[in-house]
Order: C-alpha cells, then sequence, then structure tokens
C-alpha cells in the first residue's frame, strides 16, 4: 500500500541514537553506527523521532510499503525490550489516534472524526480562529495605513538566489521557515527589515544543495549574523540543522548564529545562540 514511512539519510546521521529513544514502535536501531528502519510494518509513519533527530537525517515520504502492523509490532517489542515498551507504544498510538496513516483506525461515526492531518506532527490540523467575527475576511477600511513590505531582494527562494548577489554583502541573513510570514504577522518588521533573506522548507523541499549554498553565502558575503526562524513543529527543525552544519562548512569561526522559535500563534517562543556549532539540538 502507499502510506507514510520515515525515511533515513545514512550520510546525515551521527548515530547518537535520540531517534531511537523517540520511536515508540521500536522501529529504528543504530547498526553499524547510524540509524536503520528495522522493519517497514513497524513504523507507523507519524515521524515523533524527527523532532529528536540533530542532524535533519530523518523525514517523511510517501510510498509503497508493507502496511503498519500494530500487533506484529507489539509482540516484537514484547521480545526484545519487555511489557514496558508495549504500553508505551500503546500511549502513543492512542495519542495519534485519528491522525491516520494508511492503517487500522477505530470506527468512527462521520460527524466525530477528528479534523487532523495525517503523519508528521507538523501536518496534524488545528482551527485556531478566535471567534466567528475575528475569521471573516475584510477589506482594508478607507483610509487604512497599509503596513509596507520590508523585503529588500528578490529572489528569495533558497534554491533561486545567487550567493554572490550584492544584497548578501555585509548584510545579515535570514533563514526563513516557507510558513513563518504566514503565522506571525510581525516577520517583516521583526526580521526583514535591514536584513537579506533566504525562505526555504526543511520538510517539501529538495534540500540536497541547501548546505552548501548556504555556506557559500556565508563564506563570500562576510554574513555577520545569520538569524534562522522557524516554526515550532518538529519537521521545521531541519532548517536549524542545515544552517549550523552550513556554518561550521563555510569555515567562519566569527559568524553568529542564533535561532528564533515560532508558536503557531505567531509568538517567538524561544532564541537560542548557536554561534558554537553544535552535534545535539
Amino acid at each position: 500500500m502507499v502510506r507514510e514511512i520515515i525515511e533515513i539519510n545514512e550520510a546525515l546521521c551521527d548515530g547518537c541514537g535520540d531517534c531511537v529513544t523517540e520511536c515508540s514502535e521500536g522501529a529504528i536501531k543504530i547498526i553499524d553506527g547510524v540509524a536503520k528502519l528495522v522493519k517497514e510494518q513497524y513504523c507507523d509513519g507519524f515521524g515523533d523521532c524527527i523532532g529528536a533527530c540533530p542532524t535533519g537525517a530523518l523525514k517523511i515520504v510517501k510510498k509503497e510499503v508493507a502496511a503498519f502492523d500494530e500487533e506484529a509490532t507489539k509482540q516484537f517489542l514484547l521480545e526484545t525490550q519487555g511489557e514496558h515498551a508495549v504500553r508505551k507504544m500503546e500511549a502513543a498510538q492512542q495519542k495519534h489516534a485519528g491522525e491516520g496513516n494508511g492503517h487500522a483506525m477505530p470506527a468512527l461515526k462521520v460527524q466525530e472524526m477528528p479534523h487532523r492531518g495525517g503523519g508528521c506532527p507538523g501536518s496534524v490540523q488545528r482551527d485556531m480562529r478566535k471567534n466567528a467575527a475575528a475569521s471573516q475576511p475584510a477589506e482594508p477600511a478607507a483610509g487604512a495605513t497599509i503596513i509596507p513590505s520590508e523585503l529588500q531582494q528578490w529572489p528569495v527562494q533558497l534554491h533561486l538566489v545567487n550567493p554572490a548577489a550584492p544584497y548578501f554583502q555585509n548584510s545579515e541573513l535570514v533563514v526563513l521557515s516557507t510558513c513563518g510570514p504566514v503565522a506571525c504577522a510581525e516577520v517583516h518588521q521583526r526580521y526583514l527589515r535591514g536584513r537579506s533573506v533566504v525562505v526555504a522548507c526543511p520538510k517539501l523541499d529538495r534540500t540536497d544543495p541547501y548546505v552548501e549554498k548556504l555556506a557559500s553565502i556565508f563564506a563570500a558575503a562576510n554574513t555577520p549574523k545569520v538569524i534562522i526562524v522557524v516554526m515550532e513543529v518538529p519537521c521545521c527543525k531541519g532548517l536549524t540543522q542545515m544552517t549550523a552544519q552550513a556554518a561550521q562548512l563555510s569555515g567562519r569561526d566569527d559568524l553568529i548564529v542564533e535561532e528564533h522559535v515560532l508558536s503557531l500563534d505567531g509568538s517567538i517562543k524561544g532564541v537560542r545562540n548557536l554561534t558554537r556549532p553544535i552535534a545535539h539540538a
């Protein structure tokens, strides 16, 4: 069947084992120093392991694989880790109940079906409307001030920018998640004003060239500071890891690197100084 499942980039894996700890189904194991999927039937594809990975080696893909086998997974856990592991898996499955990923779900009446997206925790649907009035579209009032854009360049997508572009020279750079400007109304004023920017999505983009391209920008443009703006969802962490790797690859020891995490309501959830490249987030 075609369903979502974890894919591991062994070239990025540092063998830390954090994903093994976070996987409640025992589907991942460290073999010869890298993480490997033990058996496709043991992976439910919900992606709890992704947020634990410090190098961005894990992602969810959709492909034709064997269906998730809950009973076989429980038996495997019982034989290899004991009853406590089975209870941990049951708790995880209960948490994900209704998210759906191609395997069996409890029978629900249509009107009781949870409004959620399947697979990655970052894809779970949330209705964030404050009230009915606030959710209604409206035209700007006559004479209302339109907030101007702070964008100073084009293009902005990381695949499309030229590392030698003049707008990167001696400018602070914002590495911005694709969802950030939609979630936070203050992105332009808070982050883009007076800075250059690149936009990327670590989950949906073809990210193979991103580390080298960012490293080229850092090295060629004399970038004084990089601000990584990501959402609080686990898959967004890949953008932080790629930027940290690029900072190392650039050979710069004077580059300031910060991570700013946005909540789904657009507020700043946390700020970290990553100036010293880290092995584990």
